[in-house]
């Protein structure tokens, strides 16, 4: 069985010795693409554009592939100039969060992000003939839905669809978790930090419905696609990504390499007090799982 097993941009804010012990550590594990830079909240600031770019190298130079990922909502000019300078960086590939990322491009490759939202032949037609060398599904995206879209691809596009980690739903210029705490935006303390998978949000009766990371919302739940990598390939999916998670992370990557190998895998748990979810895929609600059959 053919396919790449990569790493999603870290959405999280995490302290900047436990962000480098995880490239350390994903260094040794069968991920064969890295995707690297701060996509949700350019206030966050552990690690600024160089240090990016130092691990970059350092993860290139071990053997990875690296792509440089941009931030998914532009807001200020400052933001602007900032993408601007990351699209200047020839030596990487960049993951285009949005689609005004392509204007500075200039006809380099480049792989388009979940958010641009790809949902027919035409746009993936298009994407393709601006640089596209790969397109990332939507992560709301249904089995049906995908096939068909694959089905009208054009030649040479690689397709790359999200199979484990809490979803990244959607973003806001407002600012969730500063909010919470009843703190501006532009003031919030970085209290992200403190909430290395996000900040749960409940319903009235209590279950667990969205999680808040900063501007983003994500489901409350870990996709677990896991079980549906031989359809996935099978469909033509060329890279199978894991999105980072504070906790088993490298065990799904290790997981998707041992099927990729023919072997047998052990369920990869969800952080804790987390559940799982599947339900986009099979054309539900997203927040549901459905156990397979046997």
């Amino acid at each position: 069985m053919s396919y790449q097993i990569s790493l999603g941009p870290l959405l999280y804010y995490w302290p900047r010795r436990t962000v480098l012990d995880f490239y350390a550590a994903a260094i040794d594990s069968p991920v064969d693409i890295i995707y690297l830079g701060e996509t949700v909240c350019s206030r966050r600031h552990e690690l600024r554009a160089t240090d990016w770019l130092d691990l970059a190298r350092a993860l290139r130079d071990a053997g990875k592939t690296v792509v440089l990922s941009s931030q998914t909502l532009i807001e200020t000019s400052a933001d602007a100039h900032a993408l601007r300078r990351l699209c200047e960086h020839d030596d990487f590939m960049l993951e285009a969060g949005e689609v005004g990322a392509l204007r500075h491009m200039t006809g380099r490759h480049f792989v388009a992000g979940p958010h641009i939202n790809a949902y027919h032949g035409d746009t993936l037609a298009w994407l393709a003939s601006q640089g596209a060398m790969r397109f990332v599904a939507s992560v709301e995206m249904d089995r049906d839905t995908l096939q068909y879209l694959l089905q009208d691809r054009p030649a040479g596009l690689q397709a790359e669809v999200m199979v484990w980690g809490r979803l990244p739903l959607a973003f806001s210029a407002r600012c969730f978790t500063a909010r919470h705490f009843r703190l501006k935006k532009d003031a919030c303390e970085f209290r992200c930090i403190d909430y290395p998978d996000g900040m749960n949000m409940r319903t009235r009766e209590g279950q667990e419905f969205l999680a808040l990371n900063g501007i983003q919302t994500q489901s409350a739940a870990c996709l677990d696609l896991l079980e549906h990598t031989d359809d996935l390939v099978a469909m033509g999916v060329d890279v199978l990504r894991v999105s980072p998670q504070s906790q088993n992370t490298l065990q799904a990557v290790l997981a998707l390499d041992q099927i990729r190998q023919g072997q047998g895998y052990d369920p990869v748990s969800p952080p804790a007090d987390i559940g799982r979810c599947n339900g986009y895929w099979h054309g539900r609600a997203g927040i549901d799982y459905l156990e397979t059959s046997t």
